[in-house]
């Protein structure tokens, strides 16, 4: 059963003419990630690489394709954890770096801190010689065009946020044994300056730990971190529910207590794995015993050769 790679590519309802992108890029996502689970490597350096290839993709609200926020400007977040050890890095609210989650991995292994924002996270970026990156090359005109229509007075960012592409995530286990989980995102459309979302929060946009599993979601941010949506799965794991179940159980109780939409990718110790979602469309991809196998609607498991480069 091992190794495994689990990533997402946001929840939500995917305009059709994006979906394909959406579905194709996680793909070479878990592609790339499971390479290094191939040939040895851990599962920490698989969900940064994977997550890596995601912010690269402008189809995504991450990186290079972040929505902007109320000023219409990009403000992301970040969060990786190591299950062996709780190790934890994360960023928030930073600008002008290309790839948030390799900048939370060097806050868990440079720092005694677990997560650095906005300007204090740009100095850490330039003393670790990490390039910034101009603004502009963060911004997408499909992230402009969808700002600029929720700047109307009447305008729901909540519920367009929905009909976008979303965060990015990924779990994995490595031949090792050892669990990882990161996610990225740019967060909510025309959000406040400075707002901060659950991606960085140990427990809400991520959770790992060997013991349990790992989990890594996606949805409604404020939702998320009511229900510690992350850590509130693995609970339920701890006390003896599949993967699978865990996270049905807690995507039902985050829509029934808090109205919250989402997702989620899990694993376990074993290389068991989930992909679900409460929303209408998820797009993920899991790459396991050189299968690689896909989705985007509820109950789809599409699979192919993990060599297949469509």
């Amino acid at each position: 059963m091992l190794p495994v790679l689990v990533v997402h590519g946001g929840a939500g309802h995917i305009p059709k003419v994006r979906a394909e992108l959406s579905c194709a890029g996680v793909r070479s996502a878990v592609r790339g990630g499971y390479t290094i689970l191939q040939g040895g490597g851990s599962a920490m350096d698989a969900v940064v690489e994977a997550v890596t290839i995601l912010e690269n993709n402008p189809a995504y609200n991450a990186g290079c394709g972040s929505v902007l926020n109320v000023k219409g400007e990009v403000e992301m977040d970040a969060i990786v954890m190591d299950g062996r050890t709780l190790a934890s890095g994360a960023v928030s609210a930073v600008r002008n770096i290309a790839n948030p989650v390799q900048l939370a991995r060097l806050v868990m292994d440079k720092t005694s801190h677990l997560c650095l924002t906005a300007e204090g996270a740009g100095q850490f970026a330039r003393t670790m010689g990490v390039p910034q990156v101009p603004a502009e090359s963060l911004i997408t005109e499909y992230s402009r065009m969808r700002w600029r229509k929720n700047l109307a007075p009447d305008a729901n960012p909540v519920e367009c946020q929905m009909g976008s592409m979303g965060t990015v995530g990924a779990v994995a286990v490595d031949a090792q044994g050892n669990i990882a989980c990161a996610t990225s995102t740019g967060g909510m459309l025309n959000k406040m300056e400075g707002r901060v979302g659950d991606t960085p929060c140990v427990g809400c946009g991520g959770y790992a730990d060997n013991k349990m599993g790992a989990v890594s979601p996606t949805g409604h941010g404020e939702a998320i971190m009511k229900v510690t949506l992350a850590r509130l799965i693995l609970f339920h794991m701890e006390q003896g529910l599949s993967a699978e179940a865990a996270s049905d159980l807690a995507l039902a109780y985050m829509k029934e207590r808090v109205g919250g939409l989402g997702g989620v990718v899990t694993v376990d110790p074993q290389g068991r794995w989930a992909a679900r979602m409460s929303s209408l469309q998820m797009s993920w991809a899991a790459a396991q015993k050189d299968t690689l196998h896909y989705g985007l609607y509820h109950g789809e498991d599409f699979t192919q050769s993990i060599d297949d480069p469509h």
